[in-house]
């Protein structure tokens, strides 16, 4: 299959999330609906090398298909970096960014049909989040989904009272954060110990993965 299509995209808004981290609304002016699963990431093209493939950075989508030409991306400034220096201190709503996607398989599966570990660090949240309000949106028969995410400090989460709402309001969604150098009332220490904790009884259950390599690996070698 081809991939999509360059496009022009407009920067709508950028807020602040958490510390260090923002929210890019971007729209795409010549499609009339941006239409893409939830999972699926983006490949931004930034002005920040001669080399192209030095200019290409993917993220995953953070918003969820709503009939509208609007996406949603969440992006952590790291000061080394070429690119979210650029994303950070030059971009400015009505400016045009060129993109490509949607594209990628990391999505659910066609039932839901056993319990889902959606299980992250970081901005590693964002697909997890498109997935959720697709499934809720969608009215998908689904069993208990647990949202398992690990930070190191309560300012650094993402989207918290969004989530601490919807768990408030669906009974089989269980939003678990997970902190790792702070002490509050919730989780702490790293999100290993609490899907171990959910998955000992080895029930049949979805996992999904994304955010910081290494916990990655880690939980790779509990799952798999």
């Amino acid at each position: 299959m081809n991939p999509p299509p360059w496009r022009k995209g407009e920067i709508v808004r950028i807020e602040k999330e958490a510390d260090q981290t923002h929210l890019f609304r971007i729209r795409i002016p010549e499609l009339e609906k941006f239409e893409f699963i939830p999972g699926q990431h983006i490949t931004l093209e930034l002005p920040i090398s001669e080399k192209q493939s030095k200019r290409l950075r993917s993220f995953s989508i953070a918003s969820w298909p709503d009939d509208s030409n609007i996406f949603e991306l969440i992006i952590v400034h790291s000061e080394d970096k070429a690119s979210t220096n650029y994303l950070f201190t030059e971009l400015k709503p009505g400016d045009e960014i060129k993109l490509r996607g949607p594209q990628g398989r990391f999505i659910l599966p066609a039932t839901l049909d056993k319990d889902i570990f959606f299980i992250c660090t970081g901005t590693g949240i964002a697909p997890f989040r498109s997935m959720l309000h697709y499934i809720i949106r969608n009215n998908k028969p689904h069993k208990n989904i647990y949202l398992i995410s690990g930070t190191r400090t309560s300012g650094h989460l993402l989207f918290h009272n969004e989530f601490q709402k919807l768990s408030e309001d669906l009974p089989l969604f269980h939003y678990m954060p997970v902190l790792s150098r702070e002490e509050w009332a919730g989780e702490k220490g790293y999100v290993h110990q609490v899907y171990k904790r959910l998955a000992k009884s080895g029930q049949p259950a979805y996992f999904y993965l994304c955010g910081w390599k290494k916990m990655i690996e880690e939980a790779e070698k509990h799952i798999l």
